[in-house]
């Protein structure tokens, strides 16, 4: 189907992944890299410069300086490699590591190696990315900015995604894999057809359980103000419903941002002549709500679209005259955090520590979070946050039987807060105490919270943050990952 045709999103995703979700922690031991068997020592980097670029991730606070760095040619490399660590009496861990983007140093290890999945990107090691009618299958090492290239050719995409596209497929089915959309369809691994899993043991693993379909080509793109918290939140819900009610109205997208009285304020998005009325709302009320929803459309319905947004528009209390919009391809809003990124890295803003809180929030105490840390934490310390999104998504868009855990209602909100941070330790260390204040916070007040890509330190810890499914964790690392090989920089078995 040609590109400028409407465009039939009937895939789903077929993935073909050499990470194990299930994680852990590793042992001190006395493996050498020397004395590693040949076939598998030609793989093996040992120099300072590459052994410095793994000890490290995008959030430059935890730093381990692995024994050796693999570099696979094939998935049968990953599956050697794993295999001899089993056969030595004390086995060396194993840290995979794509894109890095985590933040606590969860793709490291220090007595151990890290496979570095990139190199099986290569084009010499065949990796591809291959579009069907219905799904595409592609390696967990190729990029999700690679797998949108690839199948908008064909006239597809697929239904969920990350909101930054420069990251690995593996990586972000790791974690779940959530965005604005995911209320709709759930996150990244709910659409997931297929995997093929290389386990703790050296095992290749398929596992798996389906399908839709939906046409667009471009979108519009809204972004709405408030100075009400409950007319934000209600408004957010609203919109989510519609999809719940098979309402045809229902949007493609809803996000939502904060933003903090603290200069320099973001609003690149909003017209130059409307900046200075936003910055004076913001400064008159400390903080400002802002809903993002996005309407995808084709040729079809492009005569529509006008009436369509109107339609959802109609009945929310945004402030008067402070909404907001733009037309994109669908490949511009997909990708859209790239510019930030290249702004970013241009400046010197981008490859700096990132002491990152991700939250997941129970929806019936959110007016608490929302005056007890937005107002009551951030604002009154004047905690230097950015643009945080905050959004409600559908737990009934998630799979129980997955690893990850969210608050247990039928709705949850999502915190992002992504803040960088100089070099200096005490800085550092400074907005680890910040976001600790802030669990600390939910905790003495009884507000259920999920951390998202969670980095604790103890085994209590961890088993609170999985309550119920703890079990159910502990039995799959013992089933497919008995010796504690794989991923000891999450630190879960501790």
């Amino acid at each position: 189907m040609a590109m400028n045709n409407s465009i039939v999103s009937k895939a789903l995703i077929l993935l073909c992944l050499t990470s194990i979700v299930v994680l852990t922690l590793g042992h001190a031991h006395p493996w050498l890299p020397s004395e590693t068997p040949k076939k598998l020592a030609l793989k093996l980097s040992l120099d300072n410069q590459t052994l410095s670029l793994a000890s490290s991730d995008f959030g430059f606070i935890v730093h381990e300086t692995p024994l050796a760095v693999f570099q696979p040619s094939s998935v049968n490399d990953i599956i050697d490699l794993i295999k001899y660590s089993n056969s030595l009496p004390i086995p060396f861990t194993i840290a995979q590591r794509g894109q890095a983007h985590s933040t606590h140093g969860q793709t490291m290890t220090h007595n151990g190696v890290v496979l570095n999945m990139t190199r099986l990107g290569d084009i010499k090691n065949g990796s591809r990315i291959v579009v069907y009618d219905e799904y595409v299958d592609a390696g967990g090492e190729q990029l999700w900015i690679d797998v949108l290239s690839a199948t908008f050719k064909h006239g597809l995409t697929p239904f969920s995604w990350t909101d930054y596209m420069y990251l690995s497929v593996g990586g972000t089915l790791s974690n779940a894999g959530v965005n604005g959309r995911m209320f709709r369809f759930g996150p990244q691994i709910s659409n997931v057809l297929e995997l093929d899993v290389v386990t703790g043991k050296g095992d290749l693993v398929k596992c798996s359980p389906v399908n839709n379909s939906e046409l667009f080509y471009a979108v519009k793109r809204l972004r709405l103000l408030y100075n009400e918290f409950s007319a934000f939140t209600n408004d957010q819900e609203h919109l989510i419903s519609f999809h719940e009610r098979n309402d045809t109205r229902s949007a493609d997208y809803v996000s939502g941002y904060i933003i903090v009285n603290q200069a320099p304020l973001d609003l690149s998005f909003y017209p130059a002549h409307y900046q200075p009325r936003i910055t004076s709302l913001v400064t008159k009320y400390g903080i400002i709500y802002s809903i993002e929803l996005v309407k995808y459309y084709d040729n079809n319905s492009q005569t529509h679209i006008k009436e369509e947004v109107a339609s959802l528009l109609k009945g929310l209390n945004y402030i008067p005259r402070f909404a907001f919009e733009k037309d994109e391809s669908y490949e511009e809003f997909q990708n859209r955090l790239h510019t930030t990124e290249l702004e970013f890295t241009s400046k010197g803003f981008w490859d700096v520590p990132h002491p990152w809180l991700n939250l997941f929030i129970q929806r019936s105490r959110i007016s608490d979070f929302n005056e007890g840390v937005l107002k009551g934490i951030i604002l009154k310390q004047n905690i230097s946050v950015g643009t945080p999104s905050f959004y409600p998504t559908n737990r009934n868009k998630w799979d129980y039987r997955m690893s990850a855990v969210t608050p247990n209602e039928d709705i949850f909100y999502v915190l992002g807060l992504y803040r960088s941070s100089g070099f200096d330790k005490v800085e550092v260390e400074a907005h680890e105490a910040q976001n600790q204040q802030i669990l600390q916070f939910c905790k003495d007040v009884g507000i259920e919270i999920k951390e998202y890509l969670a980095s604790y330190k103890t085994h209590e810890e961890w088993m609170e943050q999985y309550g119920s499914k703890w079990q159910l964790i502990e039995d799959r690392k013992a089933k497919f990952d008995p010796k504690r090989i794989l991923s000891p920089g999450q630190r879960i078995f501790n």
